[in-house]
């Protein structure tokens, strides 16, 4: 089994940042890749951003330019540093991990935009 502990969400105000943080822990042999996704009430969940083991990036366009991902391989942990947010950036932010067989998801933080 694999535990994926989330942190970071908050409210900040529009142009504000934060930094989501998600550490896996458990029986992880091999991580492929880690990611963000996210979610409002009455959309499908989307992707945010992912990082693969050999460190290569994609960003959703709505994001790029603000958001960076980036990974602690030695900790099993992965980052979200969110920059220059806006209110439609307001969502519940999901980790996920993918090992070679199975995937994983944090249990969500919510992130809130707003003056």
């Amino acid at each position: 089994q694999v535990q994926l502990v989330e942190s970071g969400g908050g409210l900040v105000q529009p142009g504000g940042s934060l930094r989501l943080s998600c550490a896996a822990s458990g029986s992880i042999f091999s991580i492929v890749a880690m990611g963000w996704f996210r979610q409002v009430p009455g959309k499908p969940r989307e992707l945010v951003a992912h990082i693969f083991k050999g460190g290569s990036t994609y960003y959703a366009d709505s994001v790029k330019g603000r958001f960076t991902i980036s990974r602690d391989n030695a900790k099993n942990t992965v980052f979200l540093q969110m920059n220059s947010l806006k209110p439609e950036d307001t969502a519940v932010y999901y980790c996920k991990v993918d090992l070679v067989r199975e995937a994983y998801w944090g249990q969500g933080t919510q992130v809130t935009v707003s003056s």
